[in-house]
C-alpha cells in the first residue's frame, strides 16, 4: 500500500525498559542496527499494525508491553535513489510512519524472532535512549531524531530517566557511516 505521494505507511516502535534504555535490534546477517518497524496493511490502523509488527519481529505481544505514546504527525523519510525500485508500480519513493512508544512490562525472556514468515532480526541488546542515533542507517536519522525527541518527552513525564545531553535542542551530527 503506497500513498498518492509515494509514501508507504508504516509504524516505527520504541520499547524501552524502566531505565529508559531502548531496545535496539540487529537485522539478520549484517551489522545493520534499527528499531521494530514495519507496514501498514490495507484496512489495518496504525496501533493493530504496530501490535502486528511487535508479534513478527519481537515475538512480544500486548501483554507484554505498556503503550505510552505515539508520535501525533506521520513523520517521513526519503529513500536515497539507489534504493527506489523504479519498475514498481506504484512506485516507493519512502515511507512515512507513525512511532509508538511501548514500555516491556514482562520479562525480556519474552523476545523471539522466530514469529514471522521471516525474521528480520538476529540479535538485540538495551542501549542508552539516544545512541540509536549514532547508529542507524544515514537517511533514517532524521526521523529517528523526531521521534525520540517527541516521545523521550513521554518518558521523562513518566519519571523514567532519559538524559537528553543536548539532542533535543541541535540536529544529529556524526560521522557518516558505511553506507553513507
Amino acid at each position: 500500500m503506497i500513498d498518492s505521494k509515494g509514501y508507504r505507511p508504516n509504524v516505527g516502535i520504541i520499547l524501552c525498559n524502566d531505565e529508559g534504555r531502548v531496545f535496539w535490534a540487529k537485522r539478520m546477517g549484517v551489522d545493520l542496527w534499527q528499531f521494530p518497524q514495519g507496514g501498514i496493511n490495507q484496512n489495518e490502523d496504525p496501533e493493530t499494525a504496530m501490535y502486528r509488527e511487535l508479534w513478527e519481529e519481537t515475538g512480544l505481544q500486548e501483554q507484554h508491553v505498556q503503550v505510552l505514546g505515539r508520535t501525533r504527525y506521520w513523520l517521513k523519510y526519503q529513500l536515497p535513489d539507489r534504493y527506489i525500485r523504479k519498475n514498481s508500480v506504484p512506485l516507493c519513493i519512502g515511507q512515512k510512519q507513525i512511532w509508538f512508544m511501548l514500555r516491556l512490562v514482562s520479562h525480556e525472556s519474552n523476545v523471539r524472532f522466530d514469529h514471522g514468515p521471516k525474521p528480520e532480526f538476529d540479535g538485540w541488546r538495551w542501549v542508552d535512549y539516544w545512541e540509536p542515533l549514532k547508529d542507524v542507517v544515514y537517511f533514517k536519522r532524521r526521523v529517528y531524531q523526531r521521534a525520540m525527541t517527541e516521545l523521550g518527552a513521554i518518558l521523562a513525564a513518566d519519571s523514567v530517566p532519559v538524559d537528553a545531553s543536548g539532542y533535543l535542542a541541535k540536529e544529529i551530527k556524526t560521522k557518516p557511516n558505511k553506507f553513507q
